[in-house]
């Protein structure tokens, strides 16, 4: 794994997509904080920007991180069109999440949407759990294993393993399937593991 989604996998994925090209942010995001205030937020591994600007425009303040500079621009470029007040909520920072570890209790939510971890995933789930502040949201959105890919992401159980439940309510683990616009146009279903857990005050 280590080997297909490093730094090189993703350029040459995003330089692969057009100037014209986005999508929608992740539902699970949208029902998970679509009724909450806003406040600070981390979109780890945040690809072309589609949740950290959906979050900068309800008033987030959010920091963006991604291995590749390329999807960085693109998500930079996407910003910019939503406006100024948006463009200039959001900080890009260009980092590999297999080792960039975020500022402990930092942030009000943290989310990570179909993240490659090019090594060990429980220990990029601790850190990322680390950085959610008191009474603050962990969201994590992988695909789920299946007999033809069995390392695609997480199981519910493997991801739900790092929180302690002295210090984190789950609110949300669970296997789900949906529909979503293919890179062809054509609907694909995807299967995912999705948790939602908030850090106890």
């Amino acid at each position: 794994m280590s080997e297909r989604f490093d730094e090189a996998y993703w350029e040459q994925r995003y330089r692969g997509h057009g100037p014209g090209h986005r999508r929608e942010p992740n539902p699970y995001l949208v029902a998970a904080v679509a009724d909450r205030a806003p406040g600070v937020a981390l979109d780890a591994g945040c690809g072309e920007g589609a949740e950290a600007g959906w979050l900068a425009a309800r008033g987030w303040r959010v920091t963006a991180v991604d291995i590749a500079a390329t999807a960085l621009r693109h998500a930079r470029e996407h910003a910019t069109a939503l406006g100024p007040d948006v463009a200039d909520r959001i900080d890009w920072v260009r980092a590999d999440l297999t080792g960039w570890t975020p500022p402990a209790q930092r942030y009000d939510l943290v989310c990570a949407h179909y993240v490659h971890p090019a090594t060990d995933g429980p220990d990029l789930l601790r850190r990322l759990a680390a950085a959610v502040a008191p009474g603050g949201t962990l969201l994590v959105v992988g695909h789920a294993p299946s007999p033809a890919n069995p390392a695609a992401g997480a199981t519910v159980e493997e991801a739900t393993a790092v929180l302690d439940a002295g210090r984190w309510e789950v609110q949300l683990a669970e296997a789900r399937s949906r529909t979503a616009a293919g890179h062809h146009g054509h609907d694909v279903t995807l299967h995912d593991t999705v948790v939602r857990a908030r850090r106890r005050p």
